[in-house]
């Protein structure tokens, strides 16, 4: 890890950790970084769920990873907010392995989509996804050279269309 990384990694984490000590939940972070090779590269910033109760933890997550998704997109706001592009850091926040597990249905999702579009030769809207899934599910797609996604509609109603290239 470079030292520049190194840096923003730790205020990242200090920025959690103070977050969450903000909203009375026990928890402390760990820093682990995923290479370009993962399918969701950046440096993971791993909330340690031991001290949470189970209700604390669901707190944290929020319905559908919502609130994660919330402190993670306002971690990446606050961490990049001067940066240049080429400067800017992928921050994802994880919780008692949720990411990882969102992360495995979305390929699933991915996959049968894909077969379904290939098969019909017609689009395929997915909805119910939020931004940082929809990113990512755009992410899966781009490996796949006779497929392509567009985002369409505006939030709350926005959504993901697969369709052949």
């Amino acid at each position: 890890m470079t030292s520049e990384l190194e840096s923003h990694s730790q205020q990242a984490k200090v920025w959690l950790e103070t977050l969450l000590s903000l909203m009375g939940l026990p928890a402390s972070a760990q820093i682990q970084v995923m290479g370009d090779g993962a399918l969701l590269p950046g440096v993971w910033l791993l909330v340690d769920p031991a001290p949470l109760t189970p209700e604390q933890c669901q707190h944290l997550l929020g319905e559908r990873g919502a609130t994660l998704d919330s402190i993670q997109y306002l971690l990446n706001t606050r961490l990049n907010v001067n940066a240049d592009w080429e400067e800017h850091h992928t921050f994802i926040v994880e919780l008692d392995g949720y990411r990882l597990r969102r992360q495995q249905e979305l390929l699933l999702l991915s996959q049968t989509v894909a077969q379904q579009v290939r098969s019909n030769r017609q689009p395929v809207e997915l909805t119910d996804l939020s931004a940082a899934e929809r990113r990512q599910v755009h992410t899966i797609f781009q490996r796949e050279p006779d497929l392509e996604t567009e985002s369409q509609g505006h939030e709350p109603d926005r959504r993901l269309v697969v369709r052949l290239r």
